[in-house]
Protein backbone atom coordinates (compact mmCIF):
# COMPACT_ATOMS: atom_id res chain seq x y z
CA UNK A 1 0.00 0.00 0.00
CA UNK A 2 0.93 3.92 -1.14
CA UNK A 3 2.81 5.32 2.31
CA UNK A 4 0.58 8.70 1.55
CA UNK A 5 -2.33 6.64 1.13
CA UNK A 6 -1.91 4.75 4.52
CA UNK A 7 -1.61 7.90 6.39
CA UNK A 8 -4.16 9.82 4.72
CA UNK A 9 -6.64 7.00 5.15
CA UNK A 10 -5.73 6.72 8.98
CA UNK A 11 -4.16 3.59 10.73
CA UNK A 12 -4.64 1.62 13.90
CA UNK A 13 -1.12 2.88 14.70
CA UNK A 14 0.72 6.45 14.69
CA UNK A 15 2.51 5.58 11.19
CA UNK A 16 4.13 9.12 11.05
CA UNK A 17 5.92 8.55 15.00
CA UNK A 18 6.63 5.39 13.31
CA UNK A 19 8.19 6.98 10.56
CA UNK A 20 10.16 8.63 12.26
CA UNK A 21 11.31 6.35 14.98
CA UNK A 22 12.65 3.54 11.52
CA UNK A 23 13.79 6.82 10.45
CA UNK A 24 15.86 7.87 13.46
CA UNK A 25 17.30 4.27 14.03
CA UNK A 26 18.35 3.04 10.44
CA UNK A 27 20.40 6.43 9.94
CA UNK A 28 21.67 6.18 12.88
CA UNK A 29 22.31 2.46 13.25
CA UNK A 30 20.52 1.96 17.27
CA UNK A 31 17.56 2.08 18.59
CA UNK A 32 19.31 4.28 21.85
CA UNK A 33 21.02 6.88 19.52
CA UNK A 34 17.54 7.04 17.60
CA UNK A 35 16.17 7.53 21.22
CA UNK A 36 18.63 10.29 21.96
CA UNK A 37 17.68 11.83 18.53
CA UNK A 38 13.90 11.58 19.16
CA UNK A 39 13.99 12.53 22.82
CA UNK A 40 12.07 9.00 23.37
CA UNK A 41 12.80 6.29 25.33
CA UNK A 42 14.48 3.46 24.07
CA UNK A 43 11.63 1.05 24.51
CA UNK A 44 9.18 3.62 22.65
CA UNK A 45 11.62 4.01 19.80
CA UNK A 46 11.28 -0.05 19.46
CA UNK A 47 7.96 -0.22 19.79
CA UNK A 48 7.24 2.04 16.91
CA UNK A 49 9.57 0.94 14.62
CA UNK A 50 7.82 -2.69 15.39
CA UNK A 51 4.61 -1.50 15.21
CA UNK A 52 5.19 0.12 11.64
CA UNK A 53 7.03 -3.57 10.49
CA UNK A 54 3.53 -5.06 11.78
CA UNK A 55 1.47 -2.91 9.93
CA UNK A 56 3.16 -3.20 7.00
CA UNK A 57 3.43 -6.99 6.83
CA UNK A 58 7.49 -6.81 6.71
CA UNK A 59 10.79 -6.13 8.66
CA UNK A 60 12.29 -2.86 7.90
CA UNK A 61 15.46 -3.91 9.79
CA UNK A 62 17.85 -6.56 11.06
CA UNK A 63 18.42 -6.69 14.93
CA UNK A 64 21.85 -8.13 16.36
CA UNK A 65 23.22 -7.92 19.29
CA UNK A 66 25.26 -4.93 18.46
CA UNK A 67 24.06 -2.84 15.47
CA UNK A 68 20.96 -2.60 13.86
CA UNK A 69 20.94 -2.71 9.75
CA UNK A 70 18.46 -2.80 7.22
CA UNK A 71 16.33 -5.17 5.20
CA UNK A 72 15.92 -4.99 1.74
CA UNK A 73 12.49 -3.51 2.61
CA UNK A 74 14.47 -1.37 4.89
CA UNK A 75 16.07 0.24 2.50
CA UNK A 76 13.56 0.60 -0.20
CA UNK A 77 11.53 2.57 2.66
CA UNK A 78 14.91 4.48 3.52
CA UNK A 79 14.94 6.19 0.11
CA UNK A 80 11.66 7.51 0.38
CA UNK A 81 10.55 7.94 4.11
CA UNK A 82 12.42 11.02 5.14
CA UNK A 83 10.99 13.00 1.65
CA UNK A 84 7.46 11.80 2.55
CA UNK A 85 7.86 13.07 6.53
CA UNK A 86 9.63 16.64 5.20
CA UNK A 87 6.53 16.99 2.97
CA UNK A 88 4.01 16.16 5.93
CA UNK A 89 6.37 18.55 8.30
CA UNK A 90 5.89 21.11 5.76
CA UNK A 91 2.48 20.97 5.81
CA UNK A 92 1.91 21.19 9.48
CA UNK A 93 4.09 23.96 9.53
CA UNK A 94 2.48 25.74 7.33
CA UNK A 95 -0.59 25.64 9.15
CA UNK A 96 0.26 26.12 12.35
CA UNK A 97 3.33 28.52 12.03
CA UNK A 98 1.22 31.18 10.08
CA UNK A 99 0.52 33.34 13.28
CA UNK A 100 2.97 32.29 15.74
CA UNK A 101 5.84 31.46 14.20
CA UNK A 102 7.69 28.81 13.99
CA UNK A 103 7.77 25.69 16.13
CA UNK A 104 9.40 22.34 17.04
CA UNK A 105 13.21 21.68 17.51
CA UNK A 106 16.12 22.83 15.62
CA UNK A 107 19.16 21.25 16.18
CA UNK A 108 22.31 22.90 15.17
CA UNK A 109 26.14 22.46 14.95
CA UNK A 110 28.90 24.84 15.40
CA UNK A 111 32.50 25.15 16.44
CA UNK A 112 33.26 25.53 19.78
CA UNK A 113 34.87 28.78 19.91
CA UNK A 114 32.70 30.20 17.07
CA UNK A 115 29.46 28.99 18.48
CA UNK A 116 30.37 30.60 21.55
CA UNK A 117 31.34 33.86 20.77
CA UNK A 118 28.69 34.34 17.66
CA UNK A 119 26.61 31.64 17.18
CA UNK A 120 24.59 31.44 20.14
CA UNK A 121 23.87 35.37 20.20
CA UNK A 122 22.86 34.58 16.62
CA UNK A 123 20.24 32.45 17.38
CA UNK A 124 18.92 34.19 20.36
CA UNK A 125 18.39 36.81 18.14
CA UNK A 126 16.43 34.81 15.61
CA UNK A 127 14.49 32.70 18.50
CA UNK A 128 13.11 35.72 20.06
CA UNK A 129 10.12 35.97 17.77
CA UNK A 130 9.78 32.47 17.71
CA UNK A 131 8.74 31.88 21.08
CA UNK A 132 7.28 27.78 20.61
CA UNK A 133 10.47 27.45 18.93
CA UNK A 134 13.57 25.28 20.63
CA UNK A 135 16.95 25.67 20.00
CA UNK A 136 19.54 22.72 20.50
CA UNK A 137 23.06 24.22 20.03
CA UNK A 138 25.80 21.09 19.86
CA UNK A 139 29.47 23.14 20.01
CA UNK A 140 31.96 20.54 18.48
CA UNK A 141 35.41 21.57 16.95
CA UNK A 142 35.23 17.65 14.89
CA UNK A 143 32.48 18.00 11.60
CA UNK A 144 29.86 15.88 12.94
CA UNK A 145 27.53 13.53 11.18
CA UNK A 146 24.40 15.46 10.44
CA UNK A 147 22.39 12.63 9.47
CA UNK A 148 23.53 10.28 12.31
CA UNK A 149 23.44 12.94 14.85
CA UNK A 150 20.15 14.60 13.52
CA UNK A 151 21.54 17.98 13.12
CA UNK A 152 19.32 20.07 10.57
CA UNK A 153 21.95 23.05 9.92
CA UNK A 154 25.89 23.24 10.86
CA UNK A 155 27.76 26.23 10.82
CA UNK A 156 31.31 25.57 9.35
CA UNK A 157 34.59 27.18 8.81
CA UNK A 158 36.68 26.76 5.95
CA UNK A 159 36.40 24.99 2.87
CA UNK A 160 34.41 21.78 2.36
CA UNK A 161 34.75 18.83 0.37
CA UNK A 162 31.73 16.36 1.96
CA UNK A 163 29.33 15.26 -1.33
CA UNK A 164 27.03 14.64 0.44
CA UNK A 165 26.56 18.07 1.56
CA UNK A 166 25.14 20.93 0.34
CA UNK A 167 26.32 24.75 1.78
CA UNK A 168 25.21 28.43 1.23
CA UNK A 169 28.22 30.72 2.29
CA UNK A 170 27.19 33.61 4.76
CA UNK A 171 30.52 35.65 5.33
CA UNK A 172 33.73 35.22 6.05
CA UNK A 173 36.44 35.22 8.62
CA UNK A 174 39.34 37.66 9.06
CA UNK A 175 42.42 35.64 10.03
CA UNK A 176 45.23 37.25 11.88
CA UNK A 177 49.20 35.75 12.39
CA UNK A 178 49.95 35.57 16.08
CA UNK A 179 52.45 34.53 18.90
CA UNK A 180 53.32 34.57 22.10
CA UNK A 181 55.27 37.34 23.33
CA UNK A 182 57.82 34.54 25.10
CA UNK A 183 57.73 33.15 21.86
CA UNK A 184 58.94 35.79 19.95
CA UNK A 185 61.69 36.66 22.12
CA UNK A 186 63.12 33.38 21.70
CA UNK A 187 62.98 33.00 18.59
CA UNK A 188 62.79 36.49 16.57
CA UNK A 189 59.82 38.20 15.21
CA UNK A 190 59.25 37.75 11.59
CA UNK A 191 59.32 40.74 9.23
CA UNK A 192 58.31 39.48 6.07
CA UNK A 193 56.26 36.86 5.00
CA UNK A 194 59.64 34.53 4.00
CA UNK A 195 60.58 34.75 7.78
CA UNK A 196 58.07 32.39 8.47
CA UNK A 197 60.32 29.48 6.76
CA UNK A 198 62.73 29.91 9.86
CA UNK A 199 59.78 29.47 12.55
CA UNK A 200 57.65 26.45 13.69
CA UNK A 201 53.85 27.17 13.06
CA UNK A 202 50.72 26.26 14.07
CA UNK A 203 48.80 24.45 11.50
CA UNK A 204 44.76 25.13 10.95
CA UNK A 205 43.81 22.23 9.06
CA UNK A 206 40.29 23.81 8.53
CA UNK A 207 41.93 25.46 5.37
CA UNK A 208 42.29 23.71 1.80
CA UNK A 209 46.08 23.76 2.30
CA UNK A 210 47.07 23.85 5.90
CA UNK A 211 50.64 24.49 5.72
CA UNK A 212 50.46 26.22 2.75
CA UNK A 213 50.07 30.01 3.88
CA UNK A 214 47.90 32.58 1.42
CA UNK A 215 49.35 36.47 3.16
CA UNK A 216 48.07 39.48 1.17
CA UNK A 217 49.09 42.68 1.12
CA UNK A 218 47.97 46.08 -1.04
CA UNK A 219 46.80 43.04 -3.57
CA UNK A 220 49.51 41.31 -3.65
CA UNK A 221 49.93 37.60 -2.41
CA UNK A 222 52.56 35.60 -1.18
CA UNK A 223 52.35 31.80 -0.87
CA UNK A 224 54.51 30.09 2.00
CA UNK A 225 54.86 26.94 2.25
CA UNK A 226 55.74 26.85 6.46
CA UNK A 227 57.31 23.68 8.54
CA UNK A 228 54.84 22.60 11.10
CA UNK A 229 54.62 20.61 14.03
CA UNK A 230 50.95 20.87 15.48
CA UNK A 231 47.74 20.45 13.20
CA UNK A 232 44.77 21.08 14.21
CA UNK A 233 41.07 21.65 13.06
CA UNK A 234 40.09 24.11 16.20
CA UNK A 235 40.54 27.49 16.58
CA UNK A 236 40.68 27.52 20.43
CA UNK A 237 43.15 24.86 20.10
CA UNK A 238 46.01 26.49 17.68
CA UNK A 239 45.68 29.82 19.90
CA UNK A 240 45.93 27.69 23.25
CA UNK A 241 49.12 26.23 21.46
CA UNK A 242 51.09 29.58 20.37
CA UNK A 243 49.75 30.98 23.87
CA UNK A 244 52.34 28.06 25.14
CA UNK A 245 54.85 29.56 23.16
CA UNK A 246 54.59 26.19 20.61
CA UNK A 247 54.71 28.52 17.55
CA UNK A 248 53.50 30.69 15.05
CA UNK A 249 49.18 30.40 14.38
CA UNK A 250 47.08 32.11 11.95
CA UNK A 251 43.66 31.99 13.96
CA UNK A 252 40.50 33.78 13.41
CA UNK A 253 39.90 37.07 14.44
CA UNK A 254 36.83 35.93 16.59
CA UNK A 255 38.93 33.43 18.77
CA UNK A 256 41.83 35.93 19.33
CA UNK A 257 40.59 39.51 20.57
CA UNK A 258 40.73 37.71 25.20
CA UNK A 259 44.39 36.85 24.50
CA UNK A 260 45.40 39.83 22.35
CA UNK A 261 43.90 42.15 24.80
CA UNK A 262 45.27 40.12 27.45
CA UNK A 263 49.12 41.16 25.74
CA UNK A 264 49.11 36.46 25.66
CA UNK A 265 49.44 37.11 22.15
CA UNK A 266 50.50 39.81 19.89
CA UNK A 267 50.14 39.66 16.20
CA UNK A 268 52.67 39.72 13.86
CA UNK A 269 53.24 40.24 10.02
CA UNK A 270 50.26 42.89 10.39
CA UNK A 271 51.22 44.10 6.98
CA UNK A 272 50.15 40.52 5.66
CA UNK A 273 46.46 38.98 6.61
CA UNK A 274 45.99 35.63 5.47
CA UNK A 275 42.81 34.57 3.09
CA UNK A 276 39.52 35.10 5.28
CA UNK A 277 37.98 31.57 5.61
CA UNK A 278 34.82 31.20 4.26
CA UNK A 279 31.68 30.50 6.52
CA UNK A 280 28.85 28.18 5.54
CA UNK A 281 25.45 26.91 6.17
CA UNK A 282 25.50 23.23 6.00
CA UNK A 283 22.69 21.25 5.28
CA UNK A 284 22.20 17.56 3.85
CA UNK A 285 22.04 16.94 0.41
CA UNK A 286 18.77 15.55 -1.31
CA UNK A 287 16.24 16.27 1.80
CA UNK A 288 13.55 18.88 1.50
CA UNK A 289 14.12 21.67 3.93
CA UNK A 290 11.97 22.89 6.72
CA UNK A 291 10.67 26.35 6.62
CA UNK A 292 12.64 26.88 9.44
CA UNK A 293 15.57 25.89 8.51
CA UNK A 294 15.81 27.96 4.70
CA UNK A 295 14.64 30.64 7.46
CA UNK A 296 17.63 30.71 9.59
CA UNK A 297 19.79 30.03 6.67
CA UNK A 298 18.46 33.65 5.60
CA UNK A 299 18.25 35.07 8.97
CA UNK A 300 22.42 33.90 9.57
CA UNK A 301 22.91 35.56 6.30
CA UNK A 302 21.58 38.98 6.73
CA UNK A 303 22.59 38.97 10.38
CA UNK A 304 26.13 38.29 9.34
CA UNK A 305 26.09 41.25 7.12
CA UNK A 306 24.65 43.24 10.49
CA UNK A 307 27.81 42.56 12.28
CA UNK A 308 30.16 42.76 9.46
CA UNK A 309 30.74 38.95 9.39
CA UNK A 310 32.62 39.35 6.12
Amino acid sequence: MNIANMFLKGADVDLIDGLRAFVATAETGSFTAAADRLGISNRLTSKYVAELEARLGTRLLQRTTRKVGLTAAGQNMLARAPALLDEVEEMLSEVSEGTRGFAGVLRISAPVTFGEVYVQDMLARFAADHPELTIDLRLNDSHVDLASEGIDLAFRIGTLSVSSLRQRRIGSMATQVVAAPAYLADHGTPKVPQDLLDHTCIADTNRAAATRWSLQKGGRTMMVDVRTRFMVNSARVARDQAIKGMGIAACPSFALTEALDKGQLVEVLQDWRPDPLPVSAVYLEGRTLPRKVRALIEFAYQDAKRVALR
